[in-house]
C-alpha cells in the first residue's frame, strides 16, 4: 500500500499553536508529513535550522508520522524528489490568500503532479503569526497561550523579558 505524503512547507520561526493546528488536520488526510524548514534568503531566523527542528518534534510529541526535512531552491521541485501528492498551506486571512493563490497557480504550472492544499487555521489562532510572536516576546510580553511550551520557554532563554 502507498502511503499518502503532504510537505508542509514554511520558516516555523517558530513553530506556533496554528502551525500545529493545520499540522494535526494535515495528519487525518495523509499518511505522513513533512514539516519542510524552508531556507529562505530573503529572512535571518531568530531559531536556527536545528533548533527549529528540536522544537517541532518536541512539539508534536515526535510522532512518527511526521518528519523534519530542510530545503532550499523550489518547493514543489522538493515536493516532487520526495513523492508528496500535496503540499499543504495555512491560510489566515483574506490578505494570505492573494499571495497563495498566485504561489500554487506557479507550483501548478511547474509541477502539475502535486497538488496544493489550503487549509482555514482555526479562529483562536487566525492573528497568530511567528512574526508577531517574536515581537511580543521580544518586549516581554506573554505568548504562553500562541506556542507550545518548549518554543515559550525557547523564545525567553533567546529574548529574555517576561512569558
Amino acid at each position: 500500500m502507498t502511503q499518502r505524503l503532504a510537505i508542509y512547507p514554511g520558516t516555523f520561526d517558530p513553530i506556533t499553536n496554528g502551525h500545529l493546528d493545520i499540522l494535526r488536520r494535515a495528519l487525518r488526510l495523509f499518511d505522513r508529513v513533512v514539516v519542510a524548514l524552508a531556507e529562505n534568503v530573503r529572512k535571518v531566523p531568530l531559531f536556527s535550522t536545528q533548533e527549529r527542528r528540536a522544537q517541532i518534534l518536541e512539539a508534536v510529541g515526535h510522532d512518527p508520522r511526521v518528519e523534519v526535512d530542510a530545503f532550499s531552491g523550489l518547493l514543489v521541485e522538493y515536493a516532487r524528489r520526495r513523492g508528496a501528492a500535496a503540499v499543504v498551506r495555512g491560510l489566515r486571512a483574506l490578505g494570505d490568500f492573494e499571495y497563495e493563490f498566485q504561489l500554487a497557480h506557479m507550483n501548478r504550472h511547474l509541477c502539475p503532479e502535486v497538488e496544493t492544499l489550503f487549509m482555514m487555521t482555526a479562529e483562536d489562532n487566525f492573528y497568530v503569526s511567528s512574526s508577531l510572536v517574536k515581537e511580543v516576546a521580544r518586549f516581554g510580553g506573554d505568548v504562553s497561550q500562541l506556542v507550545p511550551p518548549g518554543v515559550a520557554q525557547a523564545l525567553r532563554d533567546k529574548l529574555g523579558g517576561g512569558s
